[in-house]
């Protein structure tokens, strides 16, 4: 008997350890060469494990296991095979007489599957993608209620993407009491956080504990980018093929000025030296199913404000799929992040360590406004800029946050560079 030891593999640099989110197989499956066996989940990503032999495996870590980079997860004997279904015994030739009244051939066997779960059945079969998986969390949606189209019936993502919320819509519920309906329930329940979420709470205590973190706010007017981006929208689709939205104005807003003012744009090392960038790699808070990541779009300062568009819904496509590459998650030198889809008036964003500064967008509201002596009805947005009071002065963020407030206000300045 051979047997193949699979072990967790290095996967970067800064990762020492994952969990073991979800088996992809089950125990005493006969897997195949580079098929995806299980989904590690580090502190930034999602993988998945593929064999790296054919055979019958055997657990050896469990579901929600921490493990160490060259820890023991599984082992493939290697001495078995998946057993081929046995082809169908040819049927005799029909006497001369009978061959007229003979109207269809005789069926044929079906091929082996690559996989069992040792009824005969494909474990594929409606077991969905790593990505498939996260999309159908977010949309409330059970794998039960959706065909897949995938090899073997795998749910890919796109039938994810596909899957409609009336297929696991629920029957309406009998009319019952206030009271009947809750039961004065008293239950807990416990489950342990994931990787991901452990990992973001550690690095906000840390940033909360390590840095001298202040806030400072204001408020900018947004009629000139919204008159701008209904003016010319249409252009800019036709273009570009994707929307001016407000993201890729702030992102070059704030990059305009980051290079102007280089300290917001730094970082502490080692407590005593401080490193200035001069580029502008901007961040941008993504929310997704399993916590919130925030991949930079590098150069914004040099970038077209479309380009900054499709890199950005280019990125949210894959955090929110779980596809977003090692990579893709590390860098950056500022963050912007947008509590107004949410509905967030106000708020104190905590800085994302080792950067210096965070800008935190909220909810645009209509508030009667004084202009030259008049009210008027104006589109305002609250802006706070929480800043490292350690490398960023109390003058510095405040003259930072004006100065984008002022681009907002006349957003041609950006384009003629003023």
């Amino acid at each position: 008997m051979s047997v193949v030891d699979m072990k967790v593999p290095v996967i970067g640099e800064s990762v020492s350890e994952v969990t073991l989110s979800q088996w992809l197989v089950s125990e005493g499956d006969v897997v195949s060469m580079d098929q995806a066996i299980c989904e590690f989940e580090s502190d930034k990503a999602t993988l998945e494990f593929p064999a790296e032999a054919a055979g019958k495996i055997t657990f050896v870590a469990a579901e929600g296991d921490d493990l160490e980079i060259g820890a023991l997860v599984a082992k493939i004997d290697t001495s078995v095979s998946a057993p081929a279904t046995a082809a169908a015994p040819t049927a005799p030739a029909p006497k001369k007489e009978e061959a007229a009244k003979v109207e269809a051939p005789a069926p044929k066997a079906e091929p082996a599957l690559a996989t069992s779960n040792g009824n005969g059945s494909s474990y594929a079969k409606g077991h969905p993608s790593p990505a498939a998986s996260k999309i159908l969390a977010e949309k409330n949606i059970s794998p039960a209620d959706v065909t897949g189209t995938g090899k073997d019936g795998r749910i890919t993502k796109d039938d994810a993407m596909k899957a409609s919320k009336t297929a696991n819509a629920p029957a309406t519920p009998t009319a019952k009491s206030p009271a009947t309906a809750t039961q004065f329930s008293r239950e807990s329940t416990s489950k342990k956080m994931s990787r991901m979420r452990r990992t973001i709470a550690a690095r906000l205590v840390s940033a909360k504990n390590e840095t001298a973190m202040l806030t400072t706010f204001n408020e900018v007017d947004l009629t000139e980018v919204m008159a701008l981006r209904k003016k010319y929208q249409e252009q800019f689709v036709e273009k570009y093929g994707v929307k001016l939205g407000f993201m890729s104005i702030f992102a070059k807003a704030c990059a305009k000025m980051l290079i102007e003012m280089p300290d917001v744009n730094g970082q502490i090392e080692d407590d005593i030296n401080i490193v200035h960038h001069n580029y502008a790699d901007i961040s941008f808070a993504i929310s997704t199913p399993t916590g919130l990541v925030v991949p930079p779009i590098k150069n914004c300062e040099s970038l077209h404000f479309a380009d900054i568009e499709l890199k950005l819904k280019e990125l949210a496509g894959k955090a929110r799929g779980g596809t977003l590459t090692l990579e893709e998650m590390s860098g950056g030198t500022f963050t912007i992040t947008n509590g107004g889809v949410f509905g967030s008036m106000l708020s104190t964003p905590i800085i994302n360590k080792p950067q210096s500064a965070i800008l935190g967008m909220h909810n645009i509201i209509q508030r009667p406004m004084a202009i030259n002596g008049e009210v008027k009805i104006r589109p305002m947005m609250y802006l706070a800029l929480s800043y490292d009071h350690r490398i960023i002065d109390g003058s510095t963020s405040v003259t930072f946050l004006k100065k984008v407030k002022e681009l907002l206000e006349d957003p041609y300045k950006m384009f003629l560079d003023i």
